[in-house]
């Protein structure tokens, strides 16, 4: 997005570039305690105003890269700013980084998988996989729990007869 050739585009593309530095100096005023979280919020209207102002000056832009983005990030706006919301949440997906490794050794060691599906269950367990661990919560029990609760319950009612 930075070298369209349209300057405009550029201009806002640099911009936006530049726009994390500032909520990411606050985040980590917040993280070793040298604000409150009140604090944080405060701090981050103006920028996360001034991001979005970035935004929309970007789906203008004459170029279809900036103004896709641009449109893309402006639609899910909430989500950029979901850390203020909620505490569990950072601003950064570096957690979610940390947990690649694990996935990435075990597709290559198991030689990936066969279909779409198998894809998709690997990609769902491992997330629960990664999700108890950060949790230290215990992933069988997770799984086997509902199970084991499904398997006690009383056999439906039957339409034949006698049965």
């Amino acid at each position: 997005m930075i070298d369209p050739g349209d300057k405009r585009a550029k201009w806002v593309a640099e911009c936006l570039r530049a726009a994390p530095c500032e909520p990411f100096a606050h985040w980590a005023d917040y993280r070793t305690g040298k604000i409150s979280r009140a604090a944080l919020r405060r701090r981050m209207g103006p920028v996360r105003r001034k991001g979005e102002r970035l935004l929309l000056c970007g789906t203008q832009s004459g170029h279809a890269d900036v103004r896709g983005t641009s449109w893309e990030l402006y639609a899910h706006r909430e989500w950029l700013w979901m850390f203020l919301r909620h505490e569990f949440v950072e601003p950064t997906n570096n957690a979610g980084e940390r947990s690649l490794p694990h996935a990435v050794i075990r597709r290559k060691l198991s030689f990936g998988t066969q279909s779409a599906a198998g894809s998709r269950f690997v990609a769902s367990m491992r997330t629960v996989i990664e999700t108890c661990r950060q949790q230290n919560r215990n992933v069988f029990a997770l799984l086997t729990n509902p199970i084991e609760a499904h398997l006690a319950q009383p056999p439906a009612p039957s339409l034949l007869p006698g049965v």
